[in-house]
């Protein structure tokens, strides 16, 4: 109220939640698997409802993972136990609204230097019935 308006806003709020829930979740089974990870982000970007109350409608999540050497199989796991067992956050939220879980892995070629290795989608495995 009568300020700047640079503080962060609460559906901003959720959205820095869920990325930090599963980021933590990442790139602790990253260093379980002993992947050489130099830098690591995590970006969500949230679909939000024209209409009042303005809730979210769908997320893309986007691992951004710099290494030496990263195995994407590692990666590609490792955001699935975030997403299927780890993450409370991002298992409320599938729930009410789709959210798409995209993987960037680069070489780290030194002095700030990178190389894109792959990228892919994180694609649940459908169950058989």
């Amino acid at each position: 109220m009568g300020g700047d308006n640079d503080g962060v806003r609460p559906m901003e709020m959720l959205a820095i939640g869920l990325a930090g829930c599963t980021a933590m979740d990442v790139i602790s089974i990253l260093t379980k698997k002993r992947q050489d990870v130099t830098q690591f982000e995590v970006q969500v970007h949230a679909e939000r409802a024209a209409e009042h109350p303005k809730v979210f409608t769908g997320a893309v999540i986007e691992y951004f993972v710099v290494g030496r050497g990263v195995e994407e199989e590692a990666v590609v796991r490792a955001i699935e136990l975030s997403a299927v067992r780890y993450c409370p956050a991002q298992a409320m939220f599938s729930k009410v609204f789709p959210i798409v879980l995209k993987y960037h892995i680069f070489e780290d070629l030194g002095d700030g230097q990178r190389s894109l290795v792959k990228s892919g989608v994180y694609t649940p495995v459908q169950e058989q019935v």
